[in-house]
């Protein structure tokens, strides 16, 4: 069965099958969050974007084959809420954007900045900084060298629009520019988006909308 990318709290993942990496996408919490564990195919070593909540659901995804890093998205709780109970099980390494890792309560092994790469097994990610949604948020960015990209974007891009700026002029012009400047300006139409609640959507989908964001404030 195709992959949509469509789960919902209680039920089963949905599993992207790409030639190096599987993503397993799985909705946790009271706030609908994603959570993702990618592997790679050729070690079988993981790592879990956002240990978000329920971390018994998490941590049967994962299964026996371990984690070895966490990624957190950014510093808001509902992103983090089960990342303690996975690390004691696990041992993952935990990283996150420097400018959010102080508020996360789980003390982070490695700080991202902008272009700084995680690996899992054979597969390198990018870290990419946008400031707006928190200070230090940050999206990951594999380039797949058999097909298009995938960019796990945390709350700072939705099926829509960016993430919530409270109103900030300030913040959604950070965030807006950072999204487009970051990824809009460097990855095709055919990259997916794996946002950290609800649907996913591709940049082709959402690019023709960047004036009418820009235009509304939010």
């Amino acid at each position: 069965m195709a992959y949509s990318g469509a789960v919902k709290v209680g039920g089963p993942a949905d599993v992207h099958e790409l030639s190096d990496l599987m993503i397993s996408k799985v909705a946790v919490g009271p706030m609908n969050n994603n959570a993702y564990v990618l592997r790679c195919r050729a070690t079988d070593e993981q790592l879990l974007v956002d240990a978000a909540a329920e971390p018994h659901t998490l941590l049967a995804l994962i299964g026996d084959s371990g984690l070895t890093s966490v990624v957190t998205t950014h510093q808001h709780g509902d992103h983090w809420g089960a990342l303690r109970e996975v690390v004691d099980a696990t041992g993952a390494r935990t990283y996150a954007g420097r400018y959010d890792a102080e508020g996360i309560p789980v003390p982070t092994d490695v700080l991202l900045d902008d272009g700084d790469t995680v690996t899992v097994g054979r597969v390198t990610l990018i870290a990419r900084h946008l400031a707006g949604h928190t200070p230090g948020s940050v999206a990951l960015v594999y380039d797949d060298p058999h097909g298009a990209p995938h960019l796990f974007t945390g709350d700072c891009l939705f099926p829509g629009g960016v993430g919530n700026t409270w109103g900030s002029a300030e913040r959604f012009t950070s965030l807006l520019g950072d999204v487009e400047s970051k990824l809009f300006d460097r990855l095709p139409d055919e990259t997916w988006v794996y946002p950290g609640h609800g649907a996913d959507t591709t940049l082709g989908a959402e690019r023709p909308h960047l004036a009418e964001w820009r235009e509304r404030g939010w």
